[in-house]
């Protein structure tokens, strides 16, 4: 008997701020031999839109209140993450642009993030490509790059 994986929509933040940094966490969990870095956001609640979920996702987990901008990159992959099993991830990657000088903080982590989270830091076009640090989505720094050239940034 085939099994069907289970489908989950997640929200994903481009956040970037006005020196062309992008937001990103440092997660370390048991899917992952290595610590890996990923955008903030998170998992939609039964009956929330994509947008709504981005939203709530931003403030839980940045502390942020920034205007969510244009849809970017919608993408399916099959990946785990902390405590779930193997799973087909439908993610709509939304921009979110702020200042460097706003206050970032954990406003509602959930036990899973806390447990998996490391830090959080900003990063550059430039140390992106030049780390040997994991990113995930693979794809992530290209993106960045195709959102800095649409600003003229790039």
């Amino acid at each position: 008997m085939e099994s069907v994986m289970d489908v989950r929509k997640c929200a994903r933040l481009l956040i970037v701020n006005e020196l062309d940094q992008l937001l990103l966490f440092e997660y370390k969990d048991e899917h992952c031999a290595e610590p890996f870095w990923a955008t903030a956001g998170g998992e939609l609640k039964e009956g929330e839109t994509y947008l709504e979920a981005a939203k709530r996702e931003l403030y839980e987990e940045t502390g942020l209140e920034c205007a969510i901008g244009e849809l970017v990159l919608e993408r399916e992959d099959v990946f785990a993450v902390a405590l779930s099993v193997p799973a087909i991830w439908q993610e709509q990657y939304f921009l979110v642009q702020c200042e460097s000088e706003d206050e970032l903080f954990a406003a509602s982590w959930t036990e899973e993030e806390k447990a998996t989270i490391q830090r959080w830091a900003w990063w550059s076009l430039e140390d992106m490509r030049r780390n040997r640090a994991l990113f995930k989505p693979l794809i992530l720094t290209e993106l960045l790059e195709t959102v800095l050239a649409s600003r003229g940034s790039a």
